[in-house]
């Protein structure tokens, strides 16, 4: 719990009765390796923080899963779009390694909205954070190099290098295996 409480003292400074009533709402839960947070075509009600873990964010394309983002220890997660519209979500998420996690329903983060201003506040720097991050990978997948972008990961995210798999690492970068078997032997 310590490590939720420090995260959302990091993104903004809101009164110690705020913070106490958003962790009140918290579940905790296991999640086992393999196992989904949630799938395609589901209707995402959880906004989740990995206190400890791993996961990987996919779709299916052509019967063929294309890895949209990888969401480690410290950081929340969701299928944001199913999250905000309540609508089924297109995407899949999996732990790639056992999680432990926080998680808050979306009527309960509703409910506590109408109450504490100071937690939709929050909630729009999560929001921030993850637009953010969203758009960094957007630049970074369609303007540099296969090779900048794998060398870009292997200095920002090598976390990610280490704990995926070598296929879902190219697909992240939107590469081939081939593409990136020769850069990885170019280095």
């Amino acid at each position: 719990m310590e490590a939720i409480l420090n995260i959302l003292q990091k993104f903004s400074n809101i009164p110690q009765e705020s913070v106490e009533r958003f962790v009140g709402k918290l579940q905790e839960t296991n999640i086992p390796k393999g196992e989904t947070l949630i799938r395609e075509r589901e209707v995402c009600n959880q906004l989740s923080f990995i206190n400890k873990g791993f996961v990987r964010s996919f779709y299916f394309k052509d019967k063929k899963d294309i890895t949209i983002s990888f969401s480690m220890t410290g950081e929340f997660i969701a299928s944001m779009a199913s999250f905000i519209s309540q609508k089924p979500s297109y995407e899949t998420i999996e732990a790639l390694e056992h999680c432990h996690l926080y998680q808050i329903s979306h009527q309960d983060l509703m409910d506590l909205f109408g109450k504490d201003s100071h937690l939709e506040h929050l909630y729009r720097l999560i929001l921030e954070q993850y637009y953010v991050s969203l758009e960094e990978h957007l630049i970074f997948s369609k303007f540099k190099t296969a090779k900048e972008r794998y060398l870009e990961l292997i200095e920002t995210k090598p976390y990610i290098i280490q704990k995926a798999s070598v296929g879902q690492v190219a697909s992240y970068l939107d590469m081939s295996l081939e593409t990136l078997s020769r850069i990885r032997a170019s280095i």
